[in-house]
């Protein structure tokens, strides 16, 4: 059985690896500093700063272990070196009408989402709907409130 792998974009990927070196670099120190500063204070039973010292020290290197995981499966996909041929792929921003509303995602993966910025997982409704799809298609998308038909604008490789 192989392991999943993390469909990212370029932009993705940079963001983790920041992370991941912020945690290594600046949290995974500072954390240490403050178990060692508490240690020095005696009785560890009761020491609540010990305690919570610890706790951040499991959540750091849990997050760490979590990034490394994830950058170890990614599969980063640049989509300004895909055929821009129109059609939806991981990775393009797509501008799409309904009802007069226009609307803009760009498909990234699951780490990246962040529906505020206009970036939804692949994964999703939405976007496992638009893929494969081209500029001029309909697309229909089932919703909580209803089916929802959305016209694809354009496909853009940025």
């Amino acid at each position: 059985m192989s392991a999943q792998k993390y469909p990212m974009t370029v932009a993705g990927e940079r963001a983790l690896r920041d992370e991941l070196e912020q945690l290594k670099k600046v949290e995974r120190p500072t954390v240490i500093a403050a178990i060692a500063e508490a240690r020095a204070h005696g009785d560890l039973k009761e020491n609540a700063e010990y305690h919570a010292a610890r706790e951040k020290q499991g959540f750091v290197e849990a997050r760490i272990g979590d990034i490394e995981a994830k950058l170890s499966l990614a599969v980063v996909i640049d989509v300004t070196k895909l055929p821009q041929n129109g059609k939806v792929v991981f990775g393009v921003t797509v501008d799409l009408e309904h009802d007069a509303q226009k609307t803009t995602y760009k498909l990234v993966g699951e780490d990246e989402a962040d529906i505020h910025h206009g970036k939804i997982s692949v994964t999703s409704p939405v976007a496992r709907a638009l893929i494969g799809k081209e500029e001029g298609d309909e697309v229909t998308i089932k919703t909580p409130s209803g089916e929802v038909t959305y016209l694809i604008d354009a496909v853009h490789y940025i």
